[in-house]
């Protein structure tokens, strides 16, 4: 079915052969419909966005859509193109902390939560760096120290850095399109999908505690979502809140979200990896918290350092990307605190989830580039350096 197919009312997904269901909303093409309506689907927490006002985004509309860009593959594109050939559901630029362009399709709103996927990782470095400026966290100290009941697992000899990182020697195959891989036994573990057979462990943190090592710790990046998970358990262990909790008080109500936003819960373990849903204004609102250095107007929110520290990394998060396999097709990049840098000299970041999620970060054009979609395969590397090309040409354009 053709991506720009109407989207059918009263519940209904796009595929009128049949309906959306837990054994196929997150696959094409059910997923057009499913990730705008996650809560009708499985169990999910509400994350409160408080009883603090509304930050309001002014709107300074420009025509964004006949930008010229150069593809990776050669030739040239417009923006508006980009956004036709990669299944946007919403788009949002800011620049000066304004709204330049705002565009909603397949019947999405202003109004309309959305799947992060893994966009939500950087949620969870976020609040990471906000407990470890309370003192809360330290990203030196070994995971044990925070779950000793990890003592004699994979886990032991690991630190909070080397989690945050991805830089743990963890044996996990992320493998989206294997029904056997490691990552869809998490999602039938955790109520993505039915599970095919009787599970082995009863919650996602039985299986974090029976995972294998590959590798010592700390050498090597590898992206393996559920470290994201574990970082989750330690959080709530360091401040005994429940996660969905934690994000509410320390993050969502701060930033001056306008809805609440919701995060996956299966027998009261939520999936920091990539279950939270969040409108597109609310997710440009994130953005825009990171591109102010973690300030909303007068309030610090996220330590102005951890954020630097985020987009720079350190010579060892350098040395660890590039040490690993990801290093040949993403070369100069790194991965700091659940965020990925494509350029840590100027301080250019993104948060990526899979199916097309973005919430891009260019500090020195003062721009935030939001983009929610659902693209047909989990993983398009065509895409993604399409998206991130047509975002660096927005962010050198806005700032001629």
């Amino acid at each position: 079915m053709p991506d720009d197919a109407p989207q059918l009312m009263h519940g209904f997904p796009p595929d009128p052969k049949g309906l959306v269901a837990l054994d196929n909303w997150t696959s094409a093409p059910h997923l057009r419909w499913g990730f705008q309506h996650v809560r009708e689907i499985v169990p999910t927490a509400r994350i409160g966005r408080g009883q603090a006002g509304v930050v309001e985004l002014e709107h300074h509309q420009r025509d964004l859509s006949s930008i010229v860009f150069e593809p990776p593959g050669g030739g040239t594109m417009t923006v508006s193109e980009m956004l036709e050939r990669t299944s946007t559901d919403g788009f949002l630029v800011l620049h000066h902390g304004q709204i330049v362009t705002e565009r909603y399709e397949n019947g999405m709103t202003s109004s309309t939560t959305h799947l992060l996927q893994s966009v939500s990782k950087s949620v969870a470095g976020s609040l990471a760096g906000i407990l470890v400026g309370r003192g809360l966290l330290d990203p030196d100290a070994a995971v044990t120290e925070y779950l000793p009941e990890l003592a004699e697992s994979s886990f032991d000899g690991a630190t909070l850095r080397d989690v945050l990182d991805m830089r743990t020697g963890t044996r996990y195959d992320e493998t989206y399109d294997d029904p056997d891989s490691d990552v869809r036994l998490t999602e039938e573990i955790a109520g993505w999908r039915r599970a095919r057979r009787r599970l082995p462990f009863s919650s996602i943190y039985q299986q974090i505690a029976q995972l294998e090592n590959a590798r010592p710790h700390g050498e090597v990046f590898e992206y393996r979502s559920i470290l994201t998970d574990l970082l989750g358990w330690i959080m709530e262990r360091a401040t005994s809140t429940p996660y969905a909790e934690l994000v509410s008080r320390e993050l969502w109500s701060q930033i001056g979200a306008e809805h609440d936003a919701e995060i996956t819960i299966h027998r009261g373990i939520t999936l920091p990896d990539g279950g939270m849903c969040v409108t597109l204004r609310d997710l440009g609102r994130f953005g825009l918290l990171h591109l102010r250095e973690g300030r909303m107007g007068e309030r610090q929110i996220v330590p102005r350092e951890w954020v630097l520290d985020t987009r720079h990394g350190d010579e060892a998060s350098r040395l660890a990307f590039a040490n690993s396999e990801r290093a040949a097709v993403r070369p100069g990049w790194l991965y700091r605190n659940q965020w990925w840098v494509t350029d840590h000299e100027r301080g250019i970041s993104t948060a990526l989830g899979i199916h097309g999620q973005f919430a891009y970060l260019h500090p020195p054009a003062d721009v935030v580039c939001v983009k929610l979609s659902t693209w047909q395969d989990a993983l398009d590397l065509e895409k993604s350096d399409l998206c991130l090309a047509a975002f660096a040409a927005i962010a050198e354009s806005l700032s001629a």
